[in-house]
């Protein structure tokens, strides 16, 4: 039986009309040609209601491999996702008006957890798909860093994978060269475990 691939996006929030994650998320799978089954869902830009509709996908669609997607409107390139950290910190309102200071995604839980996937070996086939890409080592405080420390902790104990991928906006980068770098950055998730052994931290 085929794997199933749990994909994530975002609604608009912020006054936008739109929201590039999504839109790039929904590209990917109209040109997805398998084996793996993709299950694709579009998550609110609120802290609760993201939680409860992320726990709710996981248990029904019971993925191998589950990835969300968000937007990060300040980037260029499309940044893979290494540390999710226990904090809720949102400059702006979500989408329900929630607006944490200095607040846990899980009480109790671990600082910080790492993505499962093969973050470095995905930036590289993104960047050979002709999507620029980076390395990421913060997901922020707002609702997508609150989603990608949710999906680590569902994937903590090696049977399960999962990651986080944030988009830049639309302007910076198209769609469907976003939905290229993400389908490529997919696929070599799914084909590897190992990362490569190279250096790619930040200096500052």
């Amino acid at each position: 039986m085929a794997a199933t691939v749990l994909l994530t996006g975002f609604e608009p929030f912020d006054g936008r009309a739109d929201n590039p994650s999504i839109e790039a998320v929904r590209t990917l799978a109209r040109s997805w040609t398998g084996p793996e089954r993709l299950v694709v869902a579009e998550l609110p830009v609120a802290y609760t209601r993201a939680g409860e509709r992320l726990a709710e996908l996981l248990a029904s669609a019971d993925p191998a491999l589950a990835l969300g997607v968000g937007l990060a409107t300040g980037r260029r390139l499309l940044s893979v996702e290494r540390l999710a950290v226990n904090l809720c910190d949102a400059r702006i309102p979500d989408n329900d008006g929630h607006q944490p200071d200095a607040a846990p995604v899980t009480p109790g839980g671990p600082t910080a957890l790492w993505s499962t996937l093969p973050v470095k070996r995905m930036v590289a086939a993104a960047d050979e798909a002709g999507c620029p890409a980076e390395l990421s080592m913060t997901a922020g405080t707002f609702v997508c860093n609150a989603v990608f420390y949710q999906l680590a902790g569902w994937a903590q104990g090696g049977r399960r994978r999962a990651g986080f991928v944030h988009v830049p906006d639309s302007r910076t980068l198209a769609i469907d060269r976003v939905a290229t770098g993400l389908g490529a950055a997919l696929r070599t998730a799914l084909a590897h475990t190992a990362d490569l052994h190279q250096p790619a931290g930040a200096v500052s």
